[in-house]
């Protein structure tokens, strides 16, 4: 039996290794325009992407034999979930693999917040001895951490070595439950007590822009927020008008609704707000690690049936009863 597998992102050589010792594994692999990827999926029986391919109802459209999609990395929003549930196509992702990449990412884009460490370089940058950037300790503040799940435990784990309190929200969680050190609480109680705001759910219908006028509003003067998890989750606006006026100290941002963000995007260019440009992933260990995944997965779902980690679970009895 013989299986194509499409891979149009860049993916780690130790993943593309797994699959090209397997018998009758055909690779299609690179870094493929939109096009590109769309013709080489006609005949594709598995796919596996990271961020930059949108695997979206045109997508799926043109690749009718697809059995498996699998995302190297946590975040499936690139993937059209409901119309790969319509064609029984299980969609996988690799949870774990970045985790750590992703914890200590937020933690430095943290400390670079309270302490005006880019601001401090550009200006010595710009030949100016800029003494007068105070910043503030992390000992002793709260940080409130929204999502517990890998990487929010692991950012909590970071907070506590740091002598910071630490509450969590996440609907999953009983109220008063503690999970490395952070407590969990309602949102109401973490948004007006935290000193500090790190996002790590992920983006749906419930979360879709919960930082807002009105979140906000019931935040701590001179709050930070930090966003490694997904731009959606934030209302660029009303953020940009809460650190205008004040009412939101700063802000660091790793993602965007839109990758890259538009020129006009509001957050850009403003003052007391650090960008990265998605890096939270970006180590070599964590994309060896997404990448072997990824491509276990794939090889495994296809030659065995065993699909691990799949996120539209609604495909699951159909897989089962075809094994």
């Amino acid at each position: 039996m013989s299986f194509h597998v499409l891979i149009p992102d860049k993916l780690s050589r130790e993943g593309l290794e797994i699959l090209q010792v397997v018998e009758g594994f055909r690779l299609t692999a690179g870094s493929l325009s939109r096009a590109e990827a769309m013709a080489a999926a006609a005949d594709a029986d598995a796919l596996i992407i990271r961020s930059a391919t949108r695997v979206d109802a045109e997508f799926l459209a043109a690749a009718p034999r697809l059995k498996a999609i699998a995302r190297a990395g946590a975040g499936v929003d690139n993937v059209d979930l409901a119309a790969a549930t319509a064609r029984g196509i299980p969609v996988m992702n690799t949870p774990g693999g970045n985790t750590i990449a992703a914890a200590e990412h937020t933690f430095g884009l943290l400390l670079a917040l309270v302490r005006h460490i880019p601001q401090g370089h550009q200006a010595l940058l710009e030949g100016r001895w800029e003494r007068g950037l105070m910043g503030t300790e992390l000992q002793g503040k709260t940080l409130g951490v929204i999502g517990l799940g890998r990487i929010g435990r692991a950012v909590a784990r970071r907070a506590v070595a740091f002598d910071m309190r630490v509450l969590a929200y996440d609907p999953r969680l009983q109220i008063g439950e503690e999970r490395e050190g952070a407590l969990s609480v309602t949102l109401d109680e973490l948004l007006a007590q935290s000193d500090i705001i790190s996002l790590h759910a992920p983006a749906n219908d419930s979360t879709r822009q919960m930082i807002n006028a009105q979140s906000i509003a019931r935040m701590k003067d001179g709050v930070r927020i930090i966003n490694t998890a997904r731009g959606a989750l934030i209302d660029a606006e009303a953020l940009a008008e809460a650190i205008r006026a004040g009412k939101v100290a700063g802000a660091a941002l790793d993602v965007y609704p839109q990758e890259p963000p538009a020129a006009d995007y509001p957050l850009i260019g403003l003052p007391g707000v650090i960008h990265t440009p998605h890096l939270g992933a970006s180590t070599h260990e964590a994309q060896i690690a997404v990448a072997v995944q990824a491509a276990e997965q794939i090889r495994d779902g296809l030659l065995y049936g065993d699909f691990r980690n799949v996120v539209n679970v609604d495909v699951l009895p159909a897989l089962t009863a075809g094994g």
